[in-house]
């Protein structure tokens, strides 16, 4: 099945503003909605509203960290989500970042691999209705049952940026996230997952021709994520630290005007995708054509249509 995903809610438009929108997104060939969750709205609230209108749908986090919240209340978050929309919803949880966890939620960020692998090993347990007591390497939990037990256990995606979380994910997980990659490095992403689990993508989409101001809006973006230590090595391993290198020297200094100025055009270009809609489209697809299963279209700069940017970029 081809799948065309949207990063919802939209900036700028109130959450029950979207039902026009999200009931639209079927019939024009939108196969997935997914959330994330910063600073904005969280990471379940949206979907349970797109759960009715637009049943279709299949609804997904992308991501929701798996420290902000214990896991039994992780575990119950998802199993409402799954409630609502049988069969229709995926959690992908992560490990985020230092700034979303410690110094925006106040928990400790440590041991991200082994923290998200614990938690999607108890979420497996918990979501599958069983009792759980277990000593895991960075949290215990004595006595968890479920009170309302999804049927069926959604999926459970983990976002991956580095070969490490990929394999865990191939192992043990029933898909991997990723974002902030261009087109040509979906492959190298792809041969360290494997071919036969899912690979989603949440893709930075700046729909306007004036190419200067998409590529303001990209640089104000790439040297706010691609600072922070995670992106930043898993832009060394796609082969991308030389070129934002002096980027992120500009920015330890504390100088953000000239970290936005160090980023090469070559790399704004081949991280967020701007153009006509039709170019736009054309570009997501070149995802999909290297392997990419799900992109999910999540729109940057000032969204004065909405509706009609997220008709002019379905899949047509």
């Amino acid at each position: 099945m081809r799948r065309w995903g949207l990063t919802i809610p939209l900036s700028g438009l109130p959450l029950t503003a979207h039902r026009e929108l999200v009931e639209r997104l079927p019939d024009l060939g939108y196969t997935d909605a997914w959330t994330s969750e910063t600073a904005g709205a969280d990471g379940f609230s949206p979907l349970l509203l797109a759960a009715q209108w637009a049943p279709r749908l299949r609804l997904g986090t992308a991501i929701v960290p798996v420290y902000t919240r214990g896991p039994g209340l992780l575990a119950m978050s998802a199993a409402t989500l799954a409630d609502v929309a049988p069969g229709g919803f995926v959690l992908g949880i992560g490990a985020s970042s230092p700034v979303i966890v410690s110094n925006w939620n106040a928990a400790e960020f440590a041991r991200p691999f082994a923290r998200t692998r614990d938690t999607l090993r108890f979420l497996r347990s918990a979501l599958a209705g069983e009792k759980v007591t277990a000593e895991y390497e960075t949290f215990s939990v004595e006595k968890f049952r479920l009170e309302r037990v999804p049927d069926p256990a959604p999926a459970i995606m983990l976002a991956a940026l580095r070969p490490g979380m990929l394999a865990l994910a191939a192992r043990e997980a029933d898909g991997a996230i990723t974002n902030w990659l261009a087109a040509g490095d979906v492959p190298k992403v792809r041969a360290a997952l494997g071919p036969d689990i899912e690979l989603v993508a949440r893709i930075f989409v700046c729909p306007t021709e004036d190419r200067e101001a998409a590529r303001a809006i990209g640089r104000l973006m790439i040297s706010s994520y691609l600072t922070v230590p995670v992106y930043a090595a898993f832009h060394d391993w796609l082969g991308r630290g030389e070129l934002l290198a002096p980027m992120r020297r500009a920015w330890a200094e504390g100088a953000r005007k000239a970290a936005n100025a160090a980023i090469p055009d070559e790399v704004v270009d081949d991280l967020v995708v701007h153009g006509s809609p039709a170019e736009c489209r054309e570009k997501i697809q070149a995802y999909v054509d290297n392997g990419l299963d799900t992109p999910v279209i999540a729109l940057a700069g000032q969204i004065d249509d909405p509706v009609r940017l997220v008709t002019a970029l379905a899949p047509g």
